[in-house]
């Protein structure tokens, strides 16, 4: 196939995103393979903030991230991403390049936690003031659960609203697939 594929879509956009130095996000760790993908990135100036409210979460992050020698580039937090802001020292507000939310449950976890629209898009309207212009923010949207199809549609509502002076808004997603196959969105911070 010629055509990526839903994660190596978002990987590209964090590899155009990120350099040495650069400061990301990952609003929801899951099993930290993104966290791992970013803090090679960003080099080892750079720093990677994750957030997850499950210490399985926390637990298998940091196990990977030790495995790959990256530990010291990522702070976690035992922490929704609703706490982006009061988190992140303000001396990184300006200055985040990218973030990555995997929506919907921890792979191998507990399948009645689930990411909720109220507190995804509260990380959302924070980190659209606190990113650097040209940030991009990538939501990779799972909907094949009853409360993974409510946060897609409030979650696509606001994002359809948001003005296009500020940000530009992309929606990548194969539309011929059977079982409500992941999406991605992608937003990125206008100047």
């Amino acid at each position: 196939m010629k055509l990526d594929g839903i994660l190596p879509f978002a990987r590209i956009l964090m590899s155009k995103a990120l350099t040495d130095g650069d400061i990301a996000i990952d609003a929801t760790l899951g099993n930290g393979h993104d966290s791992v993908y970013m803090a090679k990135l960003v080099g080892q100036a750079g720093i990677v903030y994750g957030f997850d409210i499950q210490e399985a979460a926390i637990l298998s992050s940091q196990s990977r991230l030790k495995e790959n020698n990256l530990l010291d580039r990522v702070v976690l937090f035992k922490k929704g991403h609703e706490h982006i802001s009061e988190l992140v020292p303000p001396v990184h507000h300006g200055k985040i390049k990218a973030s990555i939310f995997n929506l919907g449950y921890l792979p191998g976890g507990n399948k009645s936690v689930v990411t909720k629209p109220d507190t995804t898009i509260s990380a959302i309207r924070q980190l659209l003031e606190i990113m650097a212009p040209e940030g991009i923010i990538i939501l990779v949207v799972y909907h094949g659960h009853p409360e993974g199809a409510v946060e897609r549609d409030e979650l696509l509502h606001y994002l359809e609203g948001l003005e296009q002076a500020s940000a530009h808004v992309l929606k990548y997603q194969f539309i011929n697939q059977a079982n409500n196959p992941p999406f991605i969105v992608a937003v990125e911070k206008r100047a």
